[in-house]
């Protein structure tokens, strides 16, 4: 198994997801703006997108697209899933707002927006984070243990540190809580997001 990814992208979600489960698993990096992986190979070879993540199974199958992949980890290692008859419905939800709410609203910080547009960004990825803080259940988004929602949560909870957007307190304290964990630590450490041994 094979995860394409860039360092600090929404791809750090399926990096930490992967080793939350304990899969075995390959890495490589992949530059956005030239579109080749540290390989030397051109990115859209392995994915017609040409954004990360990418994660290619054993058998060879191709996933893309964050909320698909950490369903798959979640549905292999129910562990990082939510137990019930809507356990996985709720996970998909948290994921679907996510990517569709905040990770579409840091697009100007991204990707060269004016001062306003950034100011707008940053109110909205503000005003959307809100009901995710109202609604913790515990410790993390659905109760004492992370799911594959919290680690695509901590992301942009990373993201808003970085372009200094206020978050809700009780988020804030979920970002401080994933830091501490092993798998996140060795994540962000392969990365270059912290000094240390993965």
């Amino acid at each position: 198994m094979k995860l394409y990814y860039s360092p600090l992208a929404c791809s750090l979600a399926d990096h930490i997801a992967l080793r939350e489960a304990g899969f075995a698993f390959d890495l490589e990096r992949v530059d956005l703006k030239t579109h080749r992986t540290e390989s030397g190979r051109d990115f859209h070879e392995v994915s017609a997108k040409g954004y990360v993540p990418v994660l290619v199974l054993d058998e060879g199958e191709v996933l893309t697209e964050n909320v698909a992949v950490l369903d798959w980890i979640a549905a292999t290692v129910p562990a990082l899933s939510v137990a019930g008859p809507l356990g996985r419905t709720r996970v998909l939800e948290a994921l679907t707002y996510i990517t569709t709410e905040i990770h579409r609203a840091f697009k100007p910080m991204w990707h060269g927006g004016s001062a306003e547009e950034k100011g707008r960004a940053a109110a909205a990825v503000s005003a959307l984070m809100a009901p995710l803080g109202s609604s913790l259940q515990g410790d993390y988004l659905f109760g004492d243990g992370p799911s594959v929602a919290d680690f695509y949560l901590f992301v942009m909870l990373l993201w808003a540190e970085r372009f200094g957007i206020e978050t809700p307190a009780p988020l804030r304290a979920l970002r401080d809580r994933m830091r501490e964990r092993p798998a996140v630590r060795a994540a962000m450490v392969y990365e270059g997001l912290l000094t240390g041994t993965p």
